[in-house]
């Protein structure tokens, strides 16, 4: 048995993964939507909301998230929050589950604008 508990006075963390656990996927969560535009070469990005609401921007696309929502990002779409409410809180799954470096160079960051943001 594997047991975290989430620590609600960060915005976002990681409960396990392959760093601390056997598990092939990295399980995580977020308190708030972070603006922070980017893609992943490899990984598949699920978001569970479980709280409050938020605006996530994939490519081109909007999209207003609420509690029930699971959203399935695709490796190589560009992605980022633009808004979300106080009581906002989702866990988010990496498929597959990186840690240390390989977890950095698996992503990249993007500009605003390729996502049709300014």
């Amino acid at each position: 048995m594997h047991r975290n508990q989430v620590d609600i006075s960060k915005p976002k963390g990681w409960f396990a993964g392959p760093w601390n656990s056997n598990l092939p996927i990295s399980i995580g969560f977020a308190s708030c939507g972070i603006d922070d535009p980017h893609k992943h070469t490899q990984i598949t990005e699920v978001y569970l909301v479980t709280n409050g609401t938020a605006e996530l921007r994939v490519e081109k696309e909007t999209l207003i998230l609420s509690p029930g929502d699971m959203i399935i990002i695709e490796p190589g779409e560009a992605h980022t929050f633009i808004s979300s409410s106080p009581d906002y809180f989702h866990v988010v799954l990496h498929v597959p589950g990186y840690s240390g470096e390989e977890a950095q160079h698996e992503r990249s960051t993007v500009t605003r604008a390729s996502l049709g943001l300014v």
